[in-house]
Parts: C-alpha cells; structure tokens; sequence
C-alpha cells in the first residue's frame, strides 16, 4: 500500500508542472494536535505567492475527489524555500558545491552540527568541506541535510 505522501505526490505532480513549477516535496505531520498536508514546491527564479495560491486552488478538489487521506488536515502549499531539506538522489546532484548543514542524531568529535560545501551525497552518505577538509556521514548519523544561506 503506497503512502499518503506518494499518492498526493502522483496527484500534485500535473498540476504543480502545469503551473511552471516542480514538486519538491510532500509532508504529512502532525502538528499542535493537528494532521498538515505540505506540498513543497520549486521554480527556477522562485516561487511567488500567486503561485502557491494556484497550485492550492487547483490541487485541493482534486484531493477532495480522490480522498487519499480518511482524517482531517490542515493543507498548504509552500516554497521549498532558500534553505530547503536535501532529501533525494537528485537533490544532492543539483546542490553540489553548495553550503549545506548537517544535522546528526549523536555528536561526532563533538558536535551535532556541521556546515561545509557539499562534496557527495545521494546516496544516503554525504561529504563535505570544511575549509578544504573533508568530512564524511553515513546515512545512519544523519538526522537532517539542508542548504544554508552564508
């Protein structure tokens, strides 16, 4: 049985190209007692408002017909935003060289955060550069990849 992420990605995936833009992510969490639906979108030169409103009108009959989710939620389109999750293969393609901060579960030489430029990563491990020295996680120590904005 697939998740309600995949299915309302295979919903969102036609009208948020329709509207010149391209699905970044889906989230489904709970928050403040409350089920949210995220959609995440991405658009070279960014994302406007007007294009998250049409994304949201057009996606939300659609997930009132289909019902992929038996709750109640709170649903919203976003941006992916400047210092956006790297979270798939071609995430970490796209942001080589970039300025990324890595979040891990246990300190490693203690610390729990790293931020360096993005050297490798896609396929759950990920290196980067601090000042020229490389720095290696395994998919197991990494909570979170996101770029950050020096």
């Amino acid at each position: 049985m697939k998740k309600v992420t995949e299915i309302v990605s295979e919903l969102a995936e036609p009208v948020v190209k329709k509207h010149g833009c391209e699905l970044w992510d889906v989230e489904y969490v709970k928050e403040a007692g409350g089920w949210v639906l995220r959609v995440y979108i991405d658009r070279e030169g960014g994302v406007s408002l007007e294009h998250c409103e049409a994304v949201s009108r057009e996606l939300d009959p659609i997930l009132d017909e289909k019902d992929p989710i038996p709750d109640s939620y709170t649903f919203e389109v976003s941006s992916a935003g400047a210092e956006r999750t790297l979270k798939r293969p071609s995430d970490f393609q796209k942001f080589l060289g970039h300025l990324v901060e890595i979040k891990l579960y246990r300190a490693k030489d203690g610390r729990k955060e790293y931020i360096g430029n993005l050297v490798a990563g896609g396929d759950g491990n990920v290196e980067i550069a601090i000042n020229g020295k490389p720095y290696q996680f395994a998919k197991p120590e990494i909570a979170n990849v996101r770029l950050r904005i020096s």
